[in-house]
């Protein structure tokens, strides 16, 4: 890659791994260290050029286009060193795109205080790779699987596939309480707000965005702690914190949840050997981005979770 902070204007040939992006969105990526706030001033300019015509923002490039990008200071990468390269546990992969088992605990990409996640791992393990970019998010506390693109094409496919219901998604939750009906529609609307302290939350509001959950009954188990029941969650929409706040709503929080869980009760499950959020992204089903191939893909429950589940015993069978 050419180096921008040069003082002299620099000229881009946009590639394959580019084409159909915004030019905002271009510049971003390859600008790093530059404030937001300044590339959208020179677009706003006129300063920045496409096959010598002024760009709006929202333009999306061709293969082929030439970017006419001014001089501009950037900042000299010091954290990317510091991401370590990880591969991880691969369920699918193609030249098209890449289906991890994402563990809990890990970031799905830096920022709020994280400093590096899954995809800047990935792309540090594969320097090779032109084109990595996630297709959708999971919580740091969920494991299971994640899809990241490795053609713009397949990744333009995927965000309307996902945005348009074209993926049947599948999790698995531990939640407390006895669970009564073996299939639930559940339509809360969903509302996202900051806390006093600037932390992300959402709850369940009126005025909030359509979100909706098929909750299906897979088990039940009594405990010296209480009773729990295992579902398996059919998302419909995909909301930020959708099944956790859905359940917690409904008086049924998940295990381990440290946002809107039963704290009282996550710190008995710590000691009796649960250290995580029981919820798990086990399944999905779509059509291939790019070949329209069905795809049916799925991730086995961690061990973690496994063992708590042999811990509490047998099921209960009068479901």
């Amino acid at each position: 890659m050419k180096d921008l902070s040069k003082e002299s204007v620099t000229f881009l040939e946009v590639g394959e791994e580019s084409a159909g992006q915004r030019i905002d969105n271009f510049l971003l990526k390859r600008l790093k260290g530059v404030p937001k706030s300044h590339i959208y001033r020179i677009l706003r300019s006129g300063e920045v050029r496409v096959n010598k015509g002024r760009a709006a923002a929202d333009r999306r490039l061709e293969l082929g286009d030439r970017v006419r990008v001014p001089p501009v200071r950037v900042a000299e990468k010091t954290a990317e060193a510091a991401v370590p390269a990880r591969e991880f546990a691969a369920v699918y992969e193609d030249e098209a795109m890449l289906v991890i088992n994402k563990p809990a605990g890990v970031a799905v990409h830096g920022g709020s205080g994280v400093d590096f996640g899954v995809i800047e791992q990935l792309r540090r393990a594969r320097p090779q790779a032109k084109f990595l970019e996630l297709a959708h998010r999971l919580d740091r506390e969920t494991s299971g699987l994640l899809i990241v693109g490795k053609k713009r094409a397949a990744l333009t496919r995927l965000h309307d596939l996902f945005r348009d219901g074209g993926i049947d998604k599948r999790y698995l939750a531990l939640v407390k309480g006895r669970w009564r009906d073996k299939l639930r529609n559940v339509k809360l609307p969903l509302h996202k707000y900051l806390t006093a302290e600037g932390e992300r939350r959402v709850r369940v509001d009126p005025q909030g965005k359509e979100a909706h959950s098929i909750m299906r009954l897979q088990g039940r188990w009594p405990s010296p702690l209480g009773e729990f029941s295992l579902l398996e969650v059919e998302l419909r929409t995909g909301r930020t914190h959708q099944i956790r706040v859905h359940l917690a709503h409904l008086g049924f929080p998940i295990l381990g949840d440290e946002k809107y869980g039963d704290f009282a009760l996550n710190k008995d499950l710590q000691k009796a050997g649960l250290k995580r959020m029981f919820l798990h992204a086990a399944a999905m089903r779509l059509p291939h981005p790019l070949s329209g191939e069905k795809l049916n893909l799925a991730a086995p429950l961690p061990a973690e979770l496994e063992r708590f589940l042999e811990k509490l015993g047998k099921a209960d069978e009068t479901l």
